[in-house]
């Protein structure tokens, strides 16, 4: 075999083991979705034990993202890959056979350590594989898998849950892992990054503070605003950010330099992402319960009615590559959040407990369009907003905020049904839903708003790309390696 021929097997190899490996990571994010009753049915909880089920994995998932980029830039990208993809298959088997409720949610919260390392060194060995003229088109074929997961999701968890059992949406993964370890070990090259130091009191001071104000969210609507416990949670949490912020202003090698944000461009779409994601995760963690609790529909039946919603992306996506390369990535992203928060206001009007499900369809068509036209231009975003050397933190930071927001907005918006209504009966799960999903639209909505303040492109770069970000005097080429650092922006 020739070199060249060689190259071009690892490389082919390298996108089949990442591309398995993200669509594991990716799909665990909603396939739970769907499941949420039979879960509650079959172990027991109330609301805020379903949405640790969630949150667990996301959290974990967010405060450890760049920790685990930084972790296999140190030891070994594809050493660290394994460390992760083997902690992500053992806690997909534990969460299959968890005997309770308390037992899942620890289980899915060491997936999200999994993942965490997992996830962002997936496309680092994919870069380091493939020759850098062919990079673009396994970056969009990596891209393509990680949004079938996200679309696919909610009907996945469904299927399994309805026609073998709950525990498969977690089984699922096992063989997957097992078959991938021998693989990337014997297929992919090891190699490390700078070798900076871990930002290890910068990972704690976050994983604190966003573990102490999501679990006071959690707990709010059970023990009361005012508990101890609760307001003990929320302050501490509080003040562990505040101390990470002052933290990274202060450290010469930060988790997440609070330089970033001194550009608007970049302030201002990590805003919109944070909050996009806030409203979007929420929705669909009470809506997916809505159509099986209150409709009656299955769990398939249910993952099937969100395609138009979830599954958008995957047709507009390339309309909205289009439309950022010829107006800009700002309009784009605007317009696509403003008509996700249409379609949401637009659930939150005509839901009622007999709602058909013509009457819902307008609004899940809309929210997906507005998801697809957020997307697709969000990364040449987030890319732009600052110079090339840096281009794999400020990926990183674009997700780990986006989990941030998806585990926020669970706990939110949960809160805000549980104080207006619960699962008592269909009116009153109605009642709870209405202004929770209202709320979702209205945060959505000033995404949009943060959206329209970054700054217009200057010329006429495409994608987007033409922002006020200081501008990089680097070679294209040279910025690959800094944005495989970390997973790209893609639609978790």
């Amino acid at each position: 075999m020739s070199q060249q021929n060689a190259q071009r097997g690892g490389a082919a190899w390298a996108l089949v083991i990442t591309g398995v490996a993200g669509f594991m990571a990716a799909l665990d994010n909603l396939v739970v979705t769907t499941a949420l009753p039979s879960i509650r049915q079959d172990l027991g909880g109330a609301l805020h034990d379903l949405e640790w089920t969630v949150s667990a994995y996301t959290l974990t998932f967010a405060v450890l993202l760049m920790f685990g980029a930084a972790l296999g830039d140190r030891f070994g990208r594809r050493r660290l890959f394994l460390v992760g993809l083997t902690v992500f298959t053992g806690a997909s088997a534990a969460a299959a056979m968890a005997p309770g409720i308390d037992s899942l949610i620890a289980a899915r919260a060491v997936q999200g350590v999994g993942a965490a390392i997992m996830m962002p060194l997936t496309l680092t060995l994919l870069t380091a594989a493939v020759p850098a003229e062919r990079r673009g088109m396994a970056y969009g074929i990596w891209g393509a898998v990680n949004g079938l997961a996200v679309a696919s999701g909610p009907l996945v968890g469904g299927s399994l849950t309805e026609h073998v059992s709950w525990q498969w949406i977690f089984w699922l993964n096992v063989p997957l892992g097992v078959a991938l370890l021998p693989l990337a070990r014997l297929r992919l090259a090891e190699s490390h990054g700078t070798g900076a130091p871990l930002d290890v009191p910068g990972t704690l001071l976050a994983s604190g503070g966003l573990f102490g104000v999501v679990y006071g969210l959690v707990r709010g609507p059970v023990d009361g605003w005012t508990g101890t416990v609760v307001l003990t949670a929320l302050f501490a949490g509080a003040a562990l950010l505040a101390g990470f912020v002052l933290y990274s202003t202060r450290a010469k090698n930060p988790m997440l330099p609070m330089r970033l944000f001194r550009s608007r461009a970049f302030a201002g779409i990590n805003a919109a992402s944070l909050l996009m994601f806030l409203g979007m995760f929420g929705s669909i963690f009470l809506l997916s319960q809505y159509m099986q609790n209150v409709l009656g529909y299955s769990p398939t039946e249910a993952g099937l009615r969100m395609l138009p919603w979830t599954g958008m992306p995957m047709l507009v996506a390339p309309i909205a590559g289009i439309l950022s390369d010829r107006v800009g990535g700002r309009p784009v992203v605007a317009a696509g959040l403003f008509l996700q928060a249409a379609g949401l206001g637009y659930l939150a009007f005509v839901i009622t407990a007999d709602a058909s499900y013509a009457l819902q369809l307008p609004g899940l068509i809309i929210s997906g369009i507005g998801m697809a036209l957020y997307f697709a231009p969000a990364s040449a975003l987030v890319m732009s907003s600052v110079a090339a050397k840096e281009q794999g933190i400020a990926s990183g930071a674009n997700n780990a905020l986006r989990e941030v927001g998806g585990a926020l907005g669970i706990a939110v918006m949960s809160s805000i049904f549980a104080a207006q209504g619960g699962y008592g009966s269909a009116q009153t799960f109605v009642d709870g839903l209405r202004p929770a999903v209202a709320v979702g639209a209205a945060v959505v909505a000033l995404g949009g708003v943060a959206a329209l303040l970054l700054p217009a492109r200057r010329g006429s770069g495409s994608g987007g790309q033409g922002l006020s970000a200081a501008p990089s005097t680097e070679p294209a080429e040279a910025a690959e390696p800094a944005l495989a650092g970390t997973a790209p922006a893609t639609a978790r």
